[in-house]
C-alpha cells in the first residue's frame, strides 16, 4: 500500500475541503454534502449562480475555485467518483438566484448523469432555471475512439470557470448567455497531459503500476492508462514536442479540434498533475514555452502552476485555448479564490532571460603585475584533468554516500565543478605562471560549485593562488608547495571549524598536509588521507547535514566530502608517481 498520511479516503476528503474554510473568509463547507459555499456573495441575487464540482483529487480544483469572480459553490465526491445527485441538488437550493444555476462539469459519464438529474430536479421541483454546460478538452483520444463519448474533461475546465466566473461577475448576464460564452469558449481548448507514474489513492491497494523508462500520454486525471506508451522514455524536448503536435496538427482529421493557425491570441496553461517539484516545473514550463516559439507561436498570457491534479500525479499538462479578446479580459479579472494562480502577461518586452558564457581569461593583466613563478603547463594540464576524470567517476559512489548521511547533492557537485574545470582547461591557452592558473581554476570553482563543497573548495584554491604571490622564486620546489599548501589549509580554517575528526572533507585534507610538512613522502601523505577516510565510518558528526541523520547511518559509509579530496589526491600521486 502506498505509504500516505491517511488510511481513509473519505475522511482526508473531507478534513482537506475544510481546511479551505480557514484559507478564505468567506467561505463556508458543509461536512455531510461536502459543498464548498461562497455565503459572503454580495452580487448573488443579482447574477447567475455558477457551481462545479466532480470526484476528488483534483485540488485546487474545484473547491479552490469558489470565490468573487470565479465560482459560487463546487461540490465534491469521494476520490475520483463523482458526487450524488442528492449533493449537487443541496448545492443548487443553497446558491440559487433568479437568474437561475449554471452547473459546469468536466466529460465523465459519472459527472454527466448526477449533474443532468440534479439539474431536472432542479427545474422540475424547485423552478430554478439550470442548465449544465460539459467541458471537453482532452485530445489524447482522438473521434474514432472517443465514439459518442467524446472528449475528457481536463486542466482547460479551469479556464472556463474563471472567465465564466468573471463574467457573470461583471456582467450580470442571464442563463443562456452564459451558455453561449461557455460553449464557445469550450470548442476553442485543447489539452494533453503526460505522465511518469500512475497515483494510488489513500487507503486502498495499488492496481495499476508504471515501468521506471517510460511516460504515459494521455492518461487523463482518474489514474486511467494512457492513450500512448513510450518506452524508453523520451529526452523532456522531444516529448512537449510530440505532446504540442497532437494539440496543433489541423491535418489530422481525427484528433485536429481547434485550429490555431490563425489564431491571434493564444493562452497557454501548464498544469502540474501534483508530484512533479517545483524546480523540475518550472523547466518543463520554459522547455514547453520555448517549442511553442520554436513553432512561432507566443502565448498572449501565461498560467503555470498546480490548477488541476490527479492526486500526486508525477506529470503535467498543456492547454491552450484560442482565446477572443473577451476571454482575454475576463481570464484577467481578479478573482479571490484561494486556488486560483493569475495569468503572466507576454508582450515584446518580456523577454529578458539573458544568454551569457562563460570566459575564460586565465591571463589578467592585474595578474601579470606579481612576479611570475615558472611550472610546466603540459604537466599541470594533465594532472587537473586526471583529478576531474576521477572526480566525475567517482559522482555516482560520493552521491550515494551523501544521500544515506547528507541530502545527496554533493558527488553531483563535485561532479559539475570538475567538468566546469575541464571545459575550462579546453579552453585555457598555456601560460608560465603557476599563481594564474590556480587562480583561474578558482574562478571556475566560485562559478560553478555552489552549496558548502564549493565554497570550501573556492577558499583554499584562492588561499593557495594567495600564497604563491607572497613567495619570490622562479620555480616551486616540494618544501615551497608544501608551505603554501600549509598556508592555504590554514587559511580555510580560519572559515570553517571543521577539522579532522568531525567527519567532513577535512578528514582527508588535513592528514594529507599535516603529513607532507611532518616530512612524509607523497604516497605516506596519500595514505594518510586514505586512512582519514576509512576512519569517517562511524565517526560522529559534529558539522554540517550528516549532524541530523540517525547515527547508525554513519556506520554505513564514510564522509562523501572526504572521499571527493582523495580522489583528487589519488590522481595527483598517481600523474608525479604513475
Amino acid at each position: 500500500m502506498v505509504q500516505t498520511f491517511y488510511d481513509d479516503s473519505d475522511i482526508l476528503v473531507v478534513e482537506s475541503l475544510e481546511s479551505l474554510v480557514w484559507t478564505k473568509p468567506g467561505l463556508s463547507f458543509d461536512k455531510v454534502s461536502k459543498e464548498t459555499v461562497l455565503w459572503e456573495n454580495k452580487f448573488a441575487g443579482n447574477h447567475v449562480a455558477l457551481v462545479a464540482g466532480g470526484g476528488a483529487g483534483h485540488e485546487p480544483a474545484h473547491a479552490g475555485y469558489v470565490g468573487n469572480g470565479m465560482l459560487t459553490a463546487a461540490v465534491s465526491g469521494s476520490v475520483f467518483a463523482s458526487p450524488s445527485v442528492a449533493q449537487i441538488f443541496s448545492g443548487i437550493k443553497r446558491i440559487a438566484t433568479p437568474r437561475g444555476v449554471l452547473l459546469i462539469i468536466k466529460n465523465y459519464t459519472g459527472d454527466m448523469l448526477h449533474f443532468y438529474l440534479a439539474a431536472e430536479k432542479a427545474r422540475a421541483s424547485l423552478g430554478i432555471p439550470t442548465a449544465v454546460l460539459v467541458v471537453g478538452d482532452d485530445v489524447a483520444v482522438g473521434r474514432k475512439k472517443s465514439g459518442k463519448v467524446g472528449r475528457r474533461g481536463l486542466a482547460g475546465t479551469v479556464l472556463v470557470e474563471k472567465i465564466l466566473g468573471a463574467y457573470s461577475l461583471e456582467v450580470g448576464t442571464d442563463l443562456d448567455d452564459l451558455l453561449v460564452l461557455g460553449k464557445q469558449i469550450t470548442e476553442n481548448l485543447a489539452t494533453i497531459g503526460a505522465s511518469l507514474q500512475h497515483v494510488q489513492i489513500p487507503g486502498r491497494e495499488p492496481l495499476l503500476t508504471s515501468n521506471d523508462d517510460q511516460v504515459e500520454i494521455g492518461m487523463g486525471i482518474h489514474n486511467e492508462p494512457g492513450s500512448q506508451v513510450l518506452s524508453p522514455r523520451p529526452a523532456l524536448a522531444k516529448l512537449i514536442d510530440g505532446m504540442l503536435d497532437q494539440l496543433l496538427n489541423e491535418q489530422d482529421d481525427d484528433k485536429a479540434y481547434v485550429q490555431f493557425s490563425h489564431a491571434q491570441d493564444i493562452v497557454l496553461l501548464v498544469n502540474n498533475l501534483g508530484g512533479v517539484s517545483q524546480l523540475e516545473f518550472g523547466g518543463i514550463t520554459t522547455t514547453i514555452i520555448n517549442s511553442l516559439a520554436a513553432r512561432s507561436i507566443k502565448p498572449i498570457r501565461i498560467l503555470f502552476g498546480t490548477y488541476m491534479t490527479s492526486l500526486n500525479g508525477l506529470g503535467f499538462s498543456i492547454t491552450l485555448l484560442n482565446a477572443t479578446r473577451d476571454m482575454l479580459k475576463y481570464i484577467d479579472v481578479p478573482t479571490d479564490a484561494p486556488g486560483w494562480i493569475k495569468a503572466r502577461f507576454l508582450n515584446k518586452d518580456d523577454a529578458r532571460t539573458i544568454h551569457g558564457s562563460l570566459e575564460y581569461d586565465v591571463a589578467q593583466p592585474s595578474l601579470l603585475s606579481h612576479p611570475i613563478i615558472k611550472f610546466d603547463w603540459d604537466t599541470f594540464s594533465g594532472t587537473v584533468t586526471q583529478a576531474c576524470t576521477r572526480v566525475i567517476d567517482a559522482e555516482s559512489r560520493i552521491t550515494y554516500y551523501d544521500t544515506i548521511v547528507g541530502d545527496g547533492d554533493c558527488g553531483i557537485t563535485l561532479a559539475r565543478g570538475a567538468k566546469s574545470i575541464l571545459t575550462y582547461m579546453q579552453h585555457a591557452s598555456a601560460i608560465d605562471d603557476i599563481g594564474s592558473a590556480i587562480l583561474g581554476l578558482t574562478d571556475v570553482i566560485e562559478q560553478n560549485m555552489d552549496g558548502t563543497s564549493g565554497a570550501l573548495y573556492g577558499i583554499f584554491f584562492a588561499a593557495l593562488a594567495g600564497a604563491l604571490r607572497n613567495i619570490e622564486v622562479d620555480f616551486m620546489t616540494s618544501s615551497e608547495w608544501i608551505g603554501v599548501a600549509t598556508t592555504a589549509l590554514g587559511k580555510l580554517q580560519q572559515a570553517t571549524p571543521a577539522r579532522q575528526g568531525d567527519r567532513t572533507m577535512m578528514d582527508a585534507l588535513e592528514p594529507f598536509i599535516v603529513g607532507l610538512s611532518s616530512g612524509s613522502t607523497l604516497p605516506e601523505a596519500v595514505d594518510a588521507a586514505r586512512r582519514g577516510v576509512e576512519a569517517t565510518k562511524g565517526m560522529q558528526a559534529s558539522l554540517g547535514r550528516a549532524v541530523y541523520v540517525e547515527s547508525k547511518a554513519w556506520e554505513l559509509v564514510p564522509d562523501p566530502g572526504a572521499v571527493g579530496v582523495l580522489c583528487i589526491l589519488e590522481a595527483i600521486l598517481e600523474s608525479i608517481h604513475p
